[in-house]
């Protein structure tokens, strides 16, 4: 057997006590798993017949020349072209009302095609699972829908926002959900489906393999956004030629080229 490196000694030790309500163990728990994404949006939604025909984690979407990309958590259609957009928020930051708003509208952007009309948009769910009570109601969910003010009545355009919050805890399914997404180990879950996904993660090898693949992945991923923004700010400041910010930031000279002509 190969000597871990100290850094495969860090990943899995931190993978100890990861649980699903964290961004880096949710991207493993749905993946591959209807099974258990249909669980979680049926609890959630209170549609107890729902069923997911399609589930994707780490969905990329821009369709806008210029517009700021999202990458979706887990994306999911139902029998009914539904769509569903699940969200860890950690922080109160990333559950900001506004970032709700922008997360539907993308899902609208992606749905609506060229020649359609706009009552083929699908019914939407934006679903922010947040750590702590966002609203500070003591609430499971708050559902957030647009209404007609002057009547008094829903605007009924398909559009659903909810927050759930994290922190609730009781014997309802919700409260049980959110009981195991606060867990470390997969024997103190609530839910079978979410305690042998959390399992497979954290003691199979194969599952092992995937999540400490998946760390290093997102630390990637922030070192590469960290060489992103300071290039960025170089060529804010236009005093540096190409190459320095090239040798600075560590990206490539195409890359720094994208990020010049995005800028003008």
């Amino acid at each position: 057997m190969l000597a871990l490196t100290k850094q495969q000694q860090k990943d899995l030790q931190r993978l100890e006590q990861l649980r699903p309500i964290d961004d880096d163990f949710m991207r493993c728990l749905f993946k591959d798993n209807i099974p258990l994404a249909e669980l979680v949006l049926r609890i959630i939604t209170g549609k107890k017949d729902l069923i997911i025909t399609d589930c994707e984690t780490q969905k990329d979407m821009k369709r806008l020349g210029g517009a700021r990309s999202v990458c979706l958590d887990a994306y999911g259609t139902d029998s009914d072209m539904k769509k569903y957009d699940l969200e860890i928020q950690r922080a109160d930051k990333g559950a900001d009302p506004h970032r709700a708003r922008y997360h539907s509208s993308v899902l609208d952007i992606e749905n609506l095609h060229s020649g359609q009309e706009f009552q083929e948009l699908p019914d939407t769910y934006t679903i922010f699972i947040t750590e702590e009570d966002f609203f500070g109601m003591g609430k499971p969910i708050y559902p957030i829908e647009r209404m007609n003010l002057a009547a008094g009545s829903f605007f009924e355009d398909g559009e659903h926002i909810l927050y759930v919050n994290g922190e609730y805890k009781g014997e309802s399914d919700i409260g049980r959900l959110m009981h195991d997404f606060n867990c470390t180990r997969a024997d103190d879950m609530k839910f079978e489906l979410m305690a042998e996904r959390t399992r497979y993660l954290k003691e199979n090898p194969k599952g092992v393999s995937e999540m400490c693949k998946v760390m290093e992945d997102m630390r990637n991923e922030t070192l590469k956004e960290s060489a992103i923004n300071t290039a960025k700010r170089m060529i804010a400041m236009g005093k540096y030629a190409l190459e320095e910010i090239v040798s600075i930031s560590g990206l490539s000279l195409d890359e720094v080229k994208e990020l010049q002509a995005d800028k003008n």
